[in-house]
């Protein structure tokens, strides 16, 4: 009678597992079924704020992620938090992106949001009215940001070399301030400094991003073990993005609202960046990810670490293929 009992009681207990078992199957699920959540910085500029309106709009939640939106202003900081893991995604300018992957942080290029199509430029005095009056001139730069890479760009377009004008390094603030009070000859600045030149009597634009299309791009940056671990929440996060510019066209004065609000800017201000900014959605993704298209990101790609090493701030040679991937472009756009 004893092993009797002790049988049933061994029974009792086997199915008391096994319906533990049945329910933390179905917590499983339930936790599967939870938003993938994960960390994307960006610094304040127009160009990341469409993920707001995603944000706002319930975009994200559509696609079953649930992005924290972290604003880091300088450089060494979200370089250093995608490098560690302490964010997995960040919205930044390709060409910098490029550095921070030569240099050993495991990220991937997913998508691209936006290109400066007028927003960034270089300011010049009067007398100075082509590239090549730059010889000699004095010019004001960052050369720790993109204004770098795209003045060698336009250098490089009307074969003036870096070696015959002097650059003094300074921040785009600066340099604009700098140049408008009559101590530079030109400076390589973003608005509002382009609009400012003119504060000075015979300043002017001397050229401007609009003439140097897919130079100044950001793009979506991701670490590479999270595109392996969730390459769902990478997708929807492309979705999401790609239905923020949508909308956003449709809905430019409310769009605006939002992404002055998230960015603590006046809604003037955001319609006044808007109009430098050209926004990346389904369809010039996939044409800046068709490898047989001009100046596609691979190639963008390719230049910009072209430029570095030849500078010396990257070593060896960049693999495009393995640090852009057009899966969720694609996939995005089914």
């Amino acid at each position: 009678m004893k092993r009797i009992w002790w049988l049933v009681a061994l029974l009792a207990v086997c199915m008391l597992a096994v319906s533990g078992c049945g329910g933390n199957s179905d917590n499983a699920e339930k936790d599967a079924s939870e938003p993938v959540e994960f960390k994307v910085a960006h610094a304040t500029w127009v160009g990341y704020a469409p993920l707001y309106i995603a944000q706002e709009k319930g975009f994200f939640a559509e696609n079953n992620i649930a992005p924290e939106l972290v604003v880091i202003e300088n450089e060494s900081q979200y370089a250093g938090a995608l490098a560690s893991g302490q964010i997995e995604g960040l919205g930044n300018v390709l060409d910098r992106e490029v550095i921070h992957y030569a240099k050993g942080t495991p990220e991937q290029f997913i998508f691209a949001m936006d290109e400066s199509s007028g927003g960034d430029g270089i300011i010049a005095k009067e007398g100075i009215d082509n590239i090549e009056d730059l010889e000699g001139a004095t010019i004001g730069l960052d050369k720790s940001s993109t204004a770098y890479f795209f003045f060698l760009t336009v250098l490089d377009k009307y074969g003036v070399a870096e070696e015959d004008v002097n650059i003094e390094e300074m921040g785009a603030g600066d340099a604009g301030s700098a140049f408008v009070a009559g101590k530079l000859d030109a400076a390589v600045v973003w608005e509002p400094w382009l609009t400012n030149a003119s504060k000075r009597e015979g300043g002017h634009v001397l050229v401007s991003s609009e003439d140097f299309p897919r130079t100044i791009v950001d793009v979506i940056t991701m670490r590479k073990d999270f595109v392996d671990e969730h390459p769902e929440a990478v997708d929807g996060l492309t979705k999401a993005w790609y239905k923020a510019v949508d909308w956003y066209r449709e809905n430019p004065d409310e769009g605006n609202k939002i992404m002055a609000d998230a960015l603590g800017l006046d809604k003037a201000e955001i319609a006044a960046m808007v109009e430098g900014v050209t926004f990346f959605g389904k369809d010039k993704n996939l044409s800046f990810f068709d490898q047989n298209s001009n100046e596609s990101i691979y190639s963008v790609t390719q230049r910009a670490a072209g430029f570095w090493q030849n500078k010396g701030i990257i070593e060896k040679e960049v693999d495009v293929h393995k640090l852009i991937t057009d899966q969720y472009v694609k996939e995005a756009a089914e």
